[in-house]
């Protein structure tokens, strides 16, 4: 069972499907999918939302769709069952390539781009956040999402540490800094792959979220800029102590 099954999973697919613009639905749904992929959104081991469902939200025919989720499945990323409890899958990260195929990928990524962008969306999102206020039910979706990357097992804390950070910047109210958030987040999750999970390094984001998410719910924007800027920076540290 999912640490976070009290969280639908439409709630955790929304910060990054959108229905795609017409000319390239195709190349535009295959990004969206891979970043639902890649951000551990659907876990791997479960289940893809069902085919009429993801061409709706995406605005694409089924035909189109098919053609997508077969890019996928010749990638290794997911498998097709058939049945009653049938569907499409995501398979586990192992299955797709393991460390050294990560290590591949990563090979050509612009490591200092990738961590200022990533700073400048998610500071903005914090200050906004803040500055603009949340709804009561807003407040309980970030509040919930904290909670869970308290509770996680260590296996599984990238992927709730992700849930978190995207729906902070859902919560932003920018549909277009939250769509850049989640392509900078696939890569950044690629690169954090590559290093080792540190239980100190973990403890230490843990209180950050709180303290964050804790200035974000009193309206204190230059406190909730200031703690994800402070919390970026030892993530880019690491990042580049390992991998720079």
């Amino acid at each position: 069972m999912s640490p976070d099954q009290d969280s639908s999973l439409e709630d955790r697919l929304t910060p990054v499907l959108r229905p795609v613009r017409a000319g390239n639905g195709f190349e535009e749904a295959l990004e969206q999918i891979l970043q639902v992929v890649r951000l551990g959104l659907v876990p791997g081991g479960e289940r893809l939302p069902a085919e009429r469902e993801l061409a709706d939200r995406l605005g694409i025919s089924r035909v189109t769709l098919r053609e997508v989720l077969k890019v996928l499945q010749d990638q290794g990323l997911v498998e097709s069952r058939r049945g009653r409890y049938g569907g499409t899958f995501v398979l586990p990260r192992a299955d797709a390539g393991g460390e050294d195929e990560l290590r591949r990928r990563i090979t050509e990524v612009d490591i200092e781009d990738v961590l200022r962008f990533r700073e400048v969306l998610e500071v903005g999102a914090a200050g906004l956040c803040a500055a603009h206020g949340l709804s009561e039910d807003q407040a309980d979706r970030l509040r919930e999402a904290l909670t869970r990357t308290h509770d996680a097992p260590l296996a599984d804390y990238r992927r709730l540490d992700t849930l978190l950070h995207l729906t902070l910047a859902e919560l932003c109210g920018s549909p277009s800094l939250t769509a850049q958030y989640a392509a900078v987040r696939a890569t950044v999750n690629d690169l954090l792959d590559c290093i080792p999970l540190l239980v100190r390094n973990l403890e230490h984001s843990q209180r950050q979220h709180s303290a964050l998410v804790e200035a974000v719910l009193d309206g204190d924007a230059d406190g909730a800029r200031e703690m994800m800027r402070e919390h970026c920076a030892g993530t880019a540290a690491l990042l580049r102590g390992f991998l720079a």
